[in-house]
């Protein structure tokens, strides 16, 4: 087991960082197979909308992902990370998110862009992360709505 100091425990915490922000970048952009790489080829991942049956494995992530309606856009707006190091492989990160969303295209060409759905949603995710070959990645995400407003 690594002695874990204060810079490797740093470097950890900066690592599962960036892997929850690279996450929601690739959701955002649609960059559905980024996304299946940043988890375990094993990995579990609880959706807010089936908790109790969750996506198992890279493949099921991907292809879970890839069937969303393309014209969708989405931001996931990533708050309050906070980082429980576990040991030099493992650690435990919570996310707050929130999440903007719209199937309107036909304010593309508007500066201001599409008009978003008439929803807001507050949101969690909750992270296993583990160092593995190459970097860090996400072995389970259980994401939840913790709150809602209709606009």
């Amino acid at each position: 087991m690594t002695l874990l100091t204060d810079s490797l425990r740093d470097q950890v915490e900066r690592s599962c960082t960036r892997l929850i922000l690279d996450s929601a970048d690739c959701a955002d952009r649609q960059d559905y197979t980024g996304l299946a790489a940043l988890f375990t080829p094993d990995a579990r991942l609880y959706r807010p909308t089936a908790p109790d049956t969750p996506l198992e494995g890279r493949a099921a992530i991907l292809d879970s992902y890839q069937s969303r309606p393309r014209d969708r856009i989405t931001r996931h707006i990533c708050s309050n990370i906070r980082v429980t190091v576990e040991s030099a492989e493992r650690a435990r990160v919570l996310t707050y998110v929130q999440i903007y969303a719209t199937a309107n295209r036909e304010g593309e060409g508007d500066p201001l862009g599409p008009a978003m759905d008439d929803r807001l949603l507050v949101g969690e995710f909750e992270d296993e992360c583990v160092a593995g070959l190459g970097g860090w990645y996400i072995a389970a995400r259980k994401a939840r709505f913790v709150m809602h407003r209709d606009l």
